[in-house]
């Protein structure tokens, strides 16, 4: 189930190599993977996952997020990947969750403002009020 958060990202949870086809046609034009290889058996290998893609003439790429959390490398990543998209991105993960806290940082860290964020979040169903001390720092609004 994809969620939008807005016109330049959405989230979900695992994609297959199969779903890629109906993501290009709805518009997006870069899939962004937040998951490590080998989190769950049965899941999806990354790398088929961008060939899937490639071959539908969307960008990729892979920013993984473990149990370890978040660091700036990979918010930086983020940041590179929704700015050099020049469209609508899909960011997914074991359950969108990591996706969205991983836009709302990249966005924290660019200046938006944490309250903004906090209620893109809301809307797509996820609660970032846990990150908000981290949304306010990374924003400079602390």
């Amino acid at each position: 189930m994809i969620r939008k958060i807005d016109d330049s990202v959405s989230v979900s949870p695992q994609i297959a190599p199969k779903d890629v086809a109906d993501i290009a046609a709805a518009g997006f034009v870069a899939i962004v993977n937040n998951r490590p290889d080998g989190e769950d058996a049965g899941q999806p290998d990354g790398a088929a996952v961008r060939a899937a893609a490639e071959a539908a003439g969307l960008a990729y790429t892979e920013i993984p997020v473990t149990q370890a959390g978040f660091s700036h490398p990979q918010i930086d990543a983020m940041v590179q990947a929704l700015d050099s998209a020049g469209g609508p991105v899909l960011a997914y993960c074991r359950s969108g969750t990591r996706s969205c806290n991983l836009w709302a940082l990249a966005q924290a860290k660019q200046g938006r403002d944490p309250d903004v964020l906090i209620a893109k979040g809301r809307e797509a169903g996820y609660d970032l009020n846990g990150l908000r001390p981290l949304l306010e720092a990374l924003s400079g609004r602390a």
